[in-house]
């Protein structure tokens, strides 16, 4: 349960006013977006002054950056703790992987928007590291194939990227209302299916008949 600071408790004088804004903007960005973030209306909530929060976050954009890099992390660590409870072999890892990252997307969707954002927008080094860490967990989970025989080295990132997309597409159909949550745990096996087939038949591979052709 996350834990929200009662204003009598003071949280700047406890050394943790830092984790108690990124709560509350979490909380903010969730219910009402990204417009409705403000380091005054943060520091209201915290119950400290106005000016408190600006030891931590110069300015709204680095309160931003904060939340995106946050959001990353938390990502990562999801997807590595659902990949390390995986058993059943290489596909079992990619579908932990792959609705981990589903099951984040839709219940983050306004924080998954920022992260993207962010990195794009203002691309701060902390924001990029933290994606890039993201990243190279999709691309150490993959390459668990290496092993398994399922893929080459040289294919690894590319086929990263590409798992991330379909993740990202299959959670977008979901908070779109387009499927529901219980319908995407058929859609991820089908694409997980569909992609270690890709792989297998070497139809994934840059040059094949099947990669070359826009229509697939």
């Amino acid at each position: 349960m996350r834990y929200h600071p009662q204003v009598s408790e003071r949280p700047f004088h406890h050394g943790n006013l830092r984790a108690v804004l990124l709560d509350e903007a979490e909380a903010v960005l969730r219910e009402r977006g990204t417009e409705a973030l403000s380091l005054r209306e943060l520091a209201r909530k915290a119950g400290v002054s106005h000016g408190a929060p600006r030891s931590h976050f110069i300015d709204r954009n680095a309160l931003l950056d904060a939340l995106a890099e946050r959001g990353y992390l938390r990502l990562v660590d999801d997807l590595r703790e659902a990949t390390s409870r995986a058993s059943g072999g290489y596909a079992a890892t990619l579908r932990a992987a792959a609705a981990a990252y589903v099951k984040y997307a839709t219940s983050n969707p306004a924080l998954l928007d920022l992260m993207f954002a962010a990195k794009v927008d203002r691309s701060s080094a902390a924001v990029r590291s933290a994606a890039e860490r993201l990243f190279t967990t999709m691309t150490d989970i993959l390459g668990e194939g290496v092993e398994a025989g399922a893929c080459e080295p040289h294919e690894v990132g590319r086929l990263a990227l590409l798992l991330s997309s379909t993740m990202q597409g299959i959670a977008a159909l979901v908070t779109s209302r387009r499927i529901t949550g219980p319908q995407s745990d058929a859609v991820i096996d089908d694409a997980i299916a569909v992609f270690l087939a890709g792989i297998s038949a070497g139809a994934l591979t840059p040059g094949s008949e099947t990669a070359s052709s826009p229509h697939g």
